[in-house]
């Protein structure tokens, strides 16, 4: 049995979200039509800066401080053979990061993005979820709490990516949990696991989902029994974006998972995130169109750390300035449509 009380703050707080600005959104449309370019020209870019506008409030949305968050953490399930890599690579790939050396780190230099990197326990990792609860009520509250505060400092523009041997795992139980169909269904390759591989993660999967069934119609209860400390911490950070009117943009498969337990939880709790790519990994695509959302990127990655993320980023802050700074046809002497 659950207490409910370590969740009772978040429940409300996910059933009280900030909506759109609408009037920043129009303010947005209705420059658009006078910039020199013809309508929709630019596509799917005039739709970003109307979700910039939307969740920022500013009728002339700009990035100058995006941030990627990279949440690191361990999973106790590894010990059943699912990753091809030990848990210990983990910290290795932390130190990594911060040495300036991984994929992330030139992603965001090209891009102009800062980077955080979140060590979350690496040394104590959850419970293995095949045996039991990943977490108690307690430990998961204080997690999404920690993610909360990623946000300190400042950003206008968070992008959400971790780092996690055996999180590929981990993020197909949530979906297998949430969504139903086989375990086959959710479980891809993720470091590169092999056919023996595959199956050991498709027998974990479908042992802890059956495992855990009687309390898995509770969204935040899918997070705590199945879920990791990074995915718990990246559920804060999004929460926490949308009550400081942050927009978002949501990396792969396993970041793709935090989202997803908001989404259930309401449906209206990720409006305000982007989904940067769709991933090599099988049931990311899939998850996707569970969520009713359209993937920025489509480039074969399976990576994680962000990089899918920082890169949709660079397509968001070109949006926002091709808004802000192109002229319009007054300006420019530029003949309009009659």
């Amino acid at each position: 049995m659950t207490t409910g009380l370590p969740f009772d703050d978040f429940r409300t707080l996910i059933e009280t979200l900030p909506g759109p600005d609408e009037a920043a959104v129009a303010a947005v449309r209705k420059r658009d039509s006078t910039l020199t370019k013809p309508p929709g020209a630019l596509g799917r870019m005039e739709e970003i800066v109307e979700w910039l506008a939307a969740w920022t409030g500013r009728s002339r949305p700009q990035v100058t401080r995006p941030l990627v968050a990279v949440f690191a953490g361990n999973h106790g399930v590894t010990a059943k053979g699912v990753s091809p890599y030990p848990s210990s690579v983990t910290a290795q790939m932390v130190e990594n990061f911060a040495a300036g050396g991984a994929a992330i780190n030139q992603i965001c230099i090209a891009n102009d993005l800062g980077l955080k990197i979140f060590d979350l326990a690496l040394e104590y990792p959850t419970a293995d979820i095949t045996e039991e609860a990943a977490m108690d009520e307690k430990t998961c509250a204080a997690t999404m709490a920690f993610g909360m505060e990623s946000i300190a400092g400042g950003t206008d523009l968070l992008c959400i990516g971790e780092m996690g041997i055996g999180n590929t795992t981990i993020a197909a139980a949530i979906f297998h949990a949430l969504y139903g169909g086989t375990a086959e269904e959710w479980v891809g390759p993720g470091t590169g696991a092999t056919s023996d591989g595959m199956k050991r993660k498709a027998d974990a999967v479908r042992t802890a989902v059956a495992l855990h069934g009687s309390h898995l119609k509770d969204p935040l209860e899918v997070l705590r029994r199945l879920g990791g400390r990074e995915i718990a911490a990246m559920v804060g950070a999004i929460l926490a974006t949308r009550v400081e009117k942050i927009p978002v943009i949501i990396d792969g498969y396993v970041a793709t998972s935090a989202a997803a337990i908001l989404h259930a939880a309401n449906p209206e709790a990720i409006d305000h995130c982007l989904f940067g790519h769709v991933s090599a990994e099988p049931g990311h695509r899939k998850a996707l169109e569970k969520l009713g959302k359209k993937p920025l990127l489509d480039l074969g990655m399976r990576l994680g750390e962000g990089t899918g993320a920082a890169l949709a980023a660079g397509i968001v802050k070109a949006a926002a300035l091709c808004h802000s700074g192109m002229a319009t046809f007054d300006q420019a002497g530029v003949s309009n449509r009659d």
